[in-house]
């Protein structure tokens, strides 16, 4: 049924086409016969341009997982309240994304940052070509602001960590046997008098031989938590095995500027100017609110195109040209 439905959007794209270049063709007719068209003929091209980059996007996606929702993580750097403050903006970017595009999130491990913010967050993102879209975004990003906590309002530099991985299909098959996990029961924290932290109801797996920990406390019954704390570990799991793989097979991407943990992906500067900065595909935005309230396309865009052809939007250079 999911390649059924893959297969309607495409034939639906194609119609989308065709119709948007008869209404182009009309216009020029008409334009040809002497009327002035030329706020149509504009306003139909850039609806055009924009249909035709968002099918780009998506046929860049052609990983094996692409198409799945995704599991992603965020955790502040070192920096206290600065990072953990940076780290809850991060979340607030992705969930608007998400609302945008149309796809449910649900919020499986929060832990509050003390004062502001947030010490770390695990959340899904449900909906097709979640994981490919996203993969954009895996990797250190570095904000640049005056300290809304500093009373000499000095500018401070913050960092958080993005990790994204796949929703596992239940028909692929990850083996965990019984007795290598760990689980622990344990009280949910956040407010108190409510029933989800009056009971050990949250869970934490532990997956010993690869000390790979998930934990989820969002729902009421310790049954639920368990199912989905077990699918981060699937998903966690399988995105273990496959960077494995990467690794032995030599594909990981031969840049300078890799996608591990402790990579700058991108600089978010908002004082003493507003830019955003990506630092692989050198693109910049400068409407850096629109970004922060999830407006990624180009950003994401830009990604695909430069993981696919390693050629920067903004330059055309290749990827060794990159500093």
């Amino acid at each position: 049924m999911q390649d059924r439905k893959r297969l309607e959007e495409q034939v639906a794209q194609d119609v989308k086409i065709s119709g948007l270049i008869g209404d182009l063709d009309t216009l020029f007719e008409l334009g040809r016969e002497g009327e002035d068209v030329t706020g149509d003929l504009e306003r139909e091209m850039k609806s055009l341009g924009g249909y035709l980059e968002k099918l780009e996007t998506q046929m860049l996606l052609a990983g094996e997982n692409d198409s799945a929702s995704a599991i992603i993580t965020i955790h502040p750097g070192a920096g206290g309240t600065e990072s953990q403050d940076w780290a809850e903006m991060l979340l607030r970017m992705y969930l608007r994304w998400a609302e945008i595009n149309r796809m449910e999130t649900i919020i499986t491990d929060r832990l509050e940052g003390e004062g502001a913010g947030i010490k770390s967050v695990t959340f899904e993102v449900n909906g097709e070509n979640a994981y490919g879209l996203l993969q954009s975004e895996v990797g250190v990003h570095r904000l640049v602001r005056i300290s809304p906590f500093d009373a000499n309002a000095r500018r401070h530099t913050s960092f958080a960590s993005v990790f994204v991985y796949p929703q596992i299909d239940d028909e692929i098959t990850i083996d965990i046997r019984p007795e290598d996990l760990r689980v622990d029961t344990f009280r949910a924290g956040g407010a108190g008098g409510q029933h989800v932290n009056r009971t050990d109801s949250a869970v934490r797996m532990t997956h010993l031989p690869t000390n790979i920990v998930v934990q989820c406390q969002n729902e009421r019954s310790q049954h639920k938590n368990r199912a989905s704390a077990m699918k981060q570990l699937r998903a966690k799991l399988y995105e273990h095995e496959m960077e494995k793989k990467r690794v032995e097979d030599r594909k990981l991407e031969d840049t300078k500027l890799g996608i591990n943990f402790g990579s700058q992906i991108r600089s978010y500067v908002l004082a003493p100017y507003r830019m955003i900065k990506d630092h692989r595909t050198k693109l910049a935005v400068g409407d850096v609110d629109r970004v922060l309230d999830g407006d990624l396309e180009a950003l994401i865009h830009a990604f695909l195109v430069w993981r696919k052809t390693g050629k920067t939007v903004a330059t055309g250079s290749d990827k060794d040209d990159i500093d």
